[in-house]
């Protein structure tokens, strides 16, 4: 028997069996999912053409390498599940460990139930007026807060979040095959796009470089000039961008002997990688047809790709559809290895912590996101769009706090080995920190144009509420038992390990 399987059966911990190709396409997956298809027109008329939008994509790329490169600092040094919560605890204590831990936990969940209504709306709005599928809206369930919800949209969608779900339960390995195999489908569907693109396209659509424009399905230009239509597509990027932090939490089920050196570069090539997805995307769409007349369309890629071949657009919809199953298996594994870590730091009730001793997982805290990811298809499409962004904010905000823990560890903990560094020393985390504090500042002040609606604030003032009152009641509850006031112990070293480091595995 293997030694992830000796570890899992035994109870001892969790299945080591993620390569470095698994990593990247966790992460890849999760970043890109299905807007580059769905909202590469809004991205066109927020910012006043393809040009500006590539600029801004590439600007959050520049910003947001040397965060993705303190993840891999970090994640390095110190390789466990949900390990954002140990960075900082170690960095500003358990309070602030405790926000940011549960902030991320809100940022990931959200993602499962959204993405498996996106593959139920995509079914009813696009897949449902082809021939022969008309049946697909035959059967109207209710309507929920505007938003029909359909039968067969509905069985469908269950049916392949089950799928998601039930490969999350099986191990990470069997998730991770998911996420390469969903990986080569987007990057032949990208292919594909560019060579139609090359084909019926030309560059000069793509002028001029910035324009207004109003009266389109995606609403109007806002901006007066480039650098306004610039700024205002780069506050959207860093919710186009989450999804490179599930990667760090799902560290502690590396495969043994990892390079973790090159790990750490994992992270920010996921990064460089994603943006350059968006940029050749929103080039060869803004190139097809003269971006002022493609944008018009409620989603221009699939008309322009429809009107060009029937056939193209069918294969585009399916890879788009199949596109959401990325994301949804992503933070699924990375939201339940968030709650084992708070469990594990005492931070939420011990049961949520509990392995499957079959498979390694943690069994309670996948039952829970199970729930939480086969009720989006039953909400309808409308009901999580009031926290949608709150998702991107709370990304943010995480990142933010998790640069800043690892400047102050290159101070306070001097000696801890790092297989990898972030390039460029502290000027680099100092760079981290400015970039995840100018894009917070845009994120969350009132005077932003992207500062949290009223509805954001509520849903996230709510939800800290909510794990303050868990997070009491649990305390209340352990109390006699903890009476030192201390934390859970961390998962058992193995040898080798370095035992001046609490929380640590695997090899450094």
């Amino acid at each position: 028997m293997d030694d992830d399987r000796r570890d899992g059966a035994m109870g001892q911990g969790m299945r080591k069996s993620l390569s470095l190709w698994n990593f990247f396409t966790m992460g890849f997956g999760a970043i890109i999912g299905t807007g580059w298809v769905l909202l590469v027109g809004n991205w066109m008329v927020v910012g006043g053409g393809p040009m500006p939008a590539i600029i801004a994509f590439l600007i959050a790329m520049v910003l947001l390498v040397p965060v993705g490169a303190v993840f891999g600092e970090l994640t390095a040094a110190i390789p466990i599940s949900g390990g954002i919560v140990e960075y900082v605890d170690r960095s500003f204590g358990p309070t602030l460990s405790f926000f940011t831990g549960w902030m991320l936990t809100l940022s990931n969940c959200i993602i499962c139930p959204w993405e498996a209504i996106a593959i139920s709306t995509l079914l009813t709005e696009h897949f449902s007026h082809m021939p022969n599928l008309a049946w697909l809206t035959s059967v109207r369930l209710y309507t929920i807060l505007g938003a029909d919800v359909y039968l067969w949209p509905t069985v469908i969608a269950v049916g392949l979040s089950l799928l998601v779900v039930r490969l999350n339960f099986l191990g990470s390995g069997s998730s991770a095959r998911l996420s390469v195999s969903l990986a080569k489908v987007l990057l032949a569907g990208m292919a594909l796009t560019m060579v139609v693109a090359l084909a019926t396209g030309s560059s000069s659509n793509a002028m001029p470089v910035f324009s207004q424009v109003s009266n389109t399905a995606g609403g109007d230009t806002e901006a007066t000039s480039l650098l306004g239509g610039i700024l205002a597509v780069l506050v959207m990027t860093p919710f186009f961008f989450a999804g490179f932090d599930t990667i760090p939490q799902q560290a502690e089920e590396a495969s043994e002997g990892l390079n973790w050196s090159t790990f750490g570069k994992i992270i920010p090539l996921t990064l460089i990688a994603s943006g350059g997805f968006y940029v050749v995307c929103i080039y060869s769409f803004g190139t097809i047809l003269p971006w002022v007349d493609f944008v018009k369309s409620p989603t221009p890629a699939l008309a322009a790709l429809e009107s060009i071949d029937v056939l193209l657009y069918a294969v585009i919809l399916v890879i788009a559809t199949l596109g959401t199953l990325g994301p949804m298996n992503a933070f699924f594994g990375a939201s339940t290895r968030l709650i084992l870590a708070m469990a594990r730091k005492d931070q939420l009730p011990s049961c949520l912590g509990t392995l499957d001793e079959e498979h390694g997982v943690p069994r309670i805290a996948c039952i829970v996101m199970t729930v939480l990811t086969l009720a989006g298809p039953l909400l309808g499409p409308n009901t999580l769009v009031a926290i949608t962004n709150v998702s991107a904010r709370a990304i943010v905000l995480a990142s933010t706090i998790l640069s800043l823990s690892c400047l102050r560890l290159r101070r306070t903990e001097p000696d801890l080995p790092r297989p990898y560094r972030v390039p460029g020393g502290r000027p680099a985390i100092i760079w981290a920190c400015l970039s995840g504090c100018v894009i917070t500042a845009f994120m969350f002040l009132p005077m932003s144009p992207q500062g949290p609606s009223a509805g954001e604030w509520l849903v996230m003032v709510a939800w800290v509420i909510l794990g303050l009152a868990i997070r009491g009641a649990h305390r209340m509850l352990t109390r006699p038992a903890n009476a030192g006031g201390r934390t859970s112990p961390p998962p058992p070293l193995r040898p080798g390990d370095d035992r001046k480091n609490p929380g640590f595995q695997g090899p450094r």
